[in-house]
């Protein structure tokens, strides 16, 4: 299965007092190499955006207005995210505010169960500790220095790695372009692996005339 790292900005903290998504972002990648698809459009939110969400984000009530609404957008963005995994920082507030929006429409509604929660994670991981993103990001060495605004497609990509830290796991570097590149990594892999396997043990008659051997070839003041 494929995974969707996925984020959104919006005008305040609370959908239910009628706040609106102004940003969504996300990032596909197979294994968590991604895989140059990428879903992200601003969009018009139809009201006006107050100063402390601008502060954040950027995006301000005029430059907004000139956007396509979220219903321009819904079956498409559900088409790129249906049946994968979701990987969301925070993702109560991402989900809270897209499902909002997509029953509205009658749309498809993203589940509990397809979604990862980043901050689930670290919070179990680092338990009292300050795990926000820009947090998480400093304790992994990530590069923050783009990130002089809150961007949901430059956050998609600092979650990813973000996540693959708190996996452990390393980061995935090789894109293989097709088939065949990847049916000879895999037998160059297979060489190395056999290389130097096999241990052979000498005989006792081969360990002496390897003894005769050092005695006749290699002088005394060699030694």
């Amino acid at each position: 299965m494929s995974e969707i790292f996925l984020d959104t900005e919006t005008t305040g903290l609370s959908y239910k007092n009628g706040d609106k998504i102004v940003e969504i972002a996300c990032v596909e990648t197979d294994d968590l190499v991604p895989t140059g698809k990428v879903f992200h459009k601003l969009i018009n939110p139809k009201r006006e955006v107050p100063n402390e969400a601008y502060k954040v984000h950027g995006f301000s009530t005029d430059f907004l207005a000139t956007k396509e609404t979220f219903d321009k957008y819904a079956i498409n963005f559900v088409e790129f995210i249906k049946g994968k995994k979701l990987i969301i920082h925070n993702a109560s507030f991402d989900v809270g505010f897209l499902n909002n929006e997509l029953s509205a429409l009658n749309q498809y509604i993203i589940k509990k169960e397809n979604v990862i929660d980043t901050l689930d994670l670290a919070r179990a991981k680092f338990p009292g500790s300050s795990n926000s993103l820009d947090s998480l990001c400093r304790r992994f060495n990530v590069d923050l220095s783009r990130r002089t605004k809150h961007n949901a497609l430059l956050d998609c990509e600092l979650l990813r790695e973000v996540y693959i830290n708190l996996l452990d796991a390393k980061e995935p570097r090789l894109i293989f372009s097709n088939d065949q590149d990847r049916s000879e990594d895999i037998l160059v892999d297979q060489r190395i692996s056999k290389y130097n396997k096999t241990i052979l043990k000498l005989t006792e008659a081969e360990v002496e005339k390897h003894k005769i051997f050092i005695k006749k070839e290699i002088p005394k003041n060699h030694y």
